[in-house]
Order: C-alpha cells, then sequence, then structure tokens
C-alpha cells in the first residue's frame, strides 16, 4: 500500500513559497530583499557583533554575506566599523537611514505575513506564529533573526 503524501508538507511548503514571493516583491527596493530585513533587524538587536557571527546566525554563506553588507552599506543602512575590543573584526551597525528602513520594511514584512494567515482568526493566527517560531527553534539549524532564544523575538 503506498503511502499518501503529507498534507502538512504540501502546505508548509505552499505557504513559504507564497510568504517568499511576496515579501521578496513587496521588498525589491531593499538590497537583499528579505535576507537584507533580516541582517537589519539583526543587527537593530545589537547581537550578532561580528560580520561572520552574524553570517552564522541567519545561515547565509560567509560570501554571500560580504556582498550583502556591501549592498546595505552602499545603500547608507550599515556601516562596519572597527571592534574596539578586537580590532581583527568589524562590528556592523546601523545607520540613521537604516532604523528608519528597518520600520518600513518591517511593516511591509509583517502586511505580507498578515496576507498569508488573513484566513486564521486573530487568536488562531497568534497561537500559530508562536507554534512555528517553537517548532523553527527547536531545529537549532539557524539561530533566530534577530533574538537570543530567551528573549522575545524582534518585532
Amino acid at each position: 500500500m503506498t503511502r499518501a503524501p503529507s498534507v502538512f508538507s504540501w502546505a508548509i511548503d505552499v505557504a513559504s513559497r507564497t510568504l517568499r514571493q511576496w515579501t521578496s516583491a513587496s521588498m525589491a527596493d531593499l538590497p537583499g530583499g528579505p535576507r537584507g530585513y533580516f541582517v537589519l533587524a539583526s543587527v537593530a538587536q545589537d547581537r550578532p557583533r561580528s560580520q561572520l557571527a552574524l553570517a552564522l546566525q541567519l545561515g547565509i554563506d560567509k560570501t554571500a554575506m560580504t556582498y550583502l553588507l556591501d549592498e546595505l552599506e552602499v545603500a547608507g543602512l550599515v556601516e562596519r566599523r572597527p571592534d574596539p575590543a578586537d580590532r581583527r573584526q568589524r562590528q556592523i551597525v546601523l545607520t540613521p537611514l537604516g532604523l528608519h528602513s528597518l520600520s518600513e520594511f518591517g511593516d511591509r514584512f509583517e502586511a505580507a505575513e498578515d496576507r498569508l494567515l488573513s484566513s486564521l482568526t486573530s487568536a488562531e493566527s497568534v497561537a500559530f506564529r508562536e507554534m512555528l517560531e517553537r517548532v523553527a527553534r527547536s531545529t537549532r539549524l539557524v539561530a533566530s533573526p534577530c533574538a537570543e532564544e530567551e528573549e522575545p523575538p524582534c518585532p
């Protein structure tokens, strides 16, 4: 007897692809699109401080992270500064424009998420987000893009 394909796997794949399409479209003017947003959100939380730690936290190849940070820096959204604790390292910091952009793109990201979850009630949406975050954290493959485990996630 053959096993029926998992409806859950199909549903999570469709939802994930749809959210990526919508967020990518709404963030086409942000270098790196949604990945650029996750960089800004992580940097705004003041962690991780180094470029390599940021790449590891977000699960982005370190070479790709270099190019992404280059684009964000050219756009005036982030700066690389020498780390006073270790001059071999560079700290990534948001510029005032980066902080403003984080808020704007955060609103766009939230609108895409709300659109995706529009078939749920408000309480169901909150519960679904919490449960999915818990599942994601349990994989431990990639750290949260903007907060440590003990702390609430970024907006």
